[in-house]
């Protein structure tokens, strides 16, 4: 063996052991974030602390609010899930997507992620807004990518995202699975 190849071999083993520390040290992380109001636009958006997208968990956080103000308004919430997608904007079939989700009135499914947020208060938010996302020891398993979980007051397990890492270092929303269907609201359930 040359003195190249025991220096690639040493090289590779060092990059193999810091990959390996990193997926080990995500393992079951939880952050909560606390907003005093939902943004209204997306210059509301970028001027939050979170939206330096410095980590997944922001950009994860910040994809729920994104989500609540699409469920009301589709060109601002559209704006903001560009943002966050960065250079993948949303597709034709993206939005079809979100336009089908929120058929119906299912406007309440990205409130159900904030803390308070129930069937039996029609998913009303408790205020200041508070959201947490988890990782577990999946979640690092692709490199450049994390697989987080925000837990959902209508369903029994907390519901996946994915996000992307640019090569500055910021992460931006790759796929979400936020908006499958939830516990109906009690003033909609015919059985309450």
């Amino acid at each position: 063996m040359s003195i190249f190849d025991k220096l690639k071999n040493t090289a590779a083993s060092a990059v193999g052991s810091a990959v390996q520390s990193a997926v080990q040290s995500v393992g079951n992380k939880r952050e909560t974030f606390t907003f005093a109001a939902l943004p209204e636009s997306l210059a509301e958006m970028q001027a939050l602390p979170e939206a330096d997208l410095g980590d997944p968990y922001k950009t994860a956080a910040l994809t729920v609010c994104a989500l609540c103000v699409y469920a009301a308004d589709k060109d601002i919430g559209t704006e903001m899930l560009n943002w966050l997608r960065g250079p993948r904007p949303l597709s034709g079939v993206d939005i079809s997507f979100l336009n089908d989700r929120f058929m119906g009135g299912k406007t309440y499914i990205p409130f159900s992620y904030f803390a308070g947020a129930v069937p039996g208060n029609d998913y009303t938010p408790s205020q200041p807004y508070k959201i947490t996302v988890e990782s577990n020891h999946i979640s690092a398993a692709e490199q450049g990518y994390m697989k987080l979980f925000i837990p959902c007051g209508g369903a029994d397990s907390p519901r996946p995202i994915k996000l992307r890492m640019r090569g500055d270092g910021k992460w931006f929303l790759w796929e979400q699975y936020l908006l499958s269907d939830i516990r109906t609201p009690k003033s909609a359930d015919p059985w309450a």
